[in-house]
Order: C-alpha cells, then structure tokens, then sequence
C-alpha cells in the first residue's frame, strides 16, 4: 500500500487529515495517518489518544490498549485514557482488568459509588 497520501505534509496538516477521517468514521485510514504522526511526535498526548480511538473503533483492540498503556504510563491521571483503557479491555473480554481501570478512571474524574 503507498503510504504517500497518509505521511504527506506537516504534522499540522497530518493531524487535520486524520481528524478529517475520524470525523468521517473512517477509522481504519484515520489510524494509517496517525500511525506515521505518533512515531513523528511520540511524546505528544493528543494524536496518540486519537490513534487510540481509531483502533478502538476499527476493532484493533490490541493496538489501541497498546496504545492507551503508553499514555497512562505518562500520565497515570489521565482519566479519559483509564476509561478508554477500560472499555477497550471489555471488548476484549478483561472484565476483571476492565473494572480495576474503569473505578481509576471514576475517581479521577471525581465519580463515586455510592456506598
């Protein structure tokens, strides 16, 4: 596959385009785009979430755990990782593994059960 198209311009416009298709839901060419820009700016929260979301939803779930570890080993309070880190080990069938990050993520977002 030419990959030309999705490593074309700055990483401004890289991260445009992929917010293009992710708006489109064309998750699976939103990731191709992202892909090449995480490894540009690796340090950088935002696409690597977004990269994240693509594989998500394009049903790459070890990808996007792979990615969400990564994040929330930055930055452990990072409460939209932990919930996404969650819901990507529930598709996955890691309840147990779901639940510990689901009740980090509540309490970082200042979400209790009641008691």
């Amino acid at each position: 596959m030419d990959m030309t198209y999705y490593d074309h311009g700055t990483p401004a416009e890289r991260w445009e385009r992929a917010r293009m298709f992710f708006d489109a839901k064309d998750y699976a060419a939103a990731a191709r785009v992202l892909d090449g820009l995480v490894a540009q700016v690796p340090e950088q929260t935002g696409p690597r979430l977004l990269l994240a979301r693509s594989y998500y939803h394009s049903a790459q779930l070890r990808r996007a755990e792979a990615e969400l570890r990564v994040v929330v080993e930055r930055d452990p309070v990072e409460h939209y990782a932990r919930l996404m880190l969650g819901r990507t080990l529930e598709r996955q069938g890691r309840q147990e593994e779901a639940d510990a990050q689901l009740r980090i993520a509540s309490a970082l977002a200042g979400v209790f059960a009641e008691l």
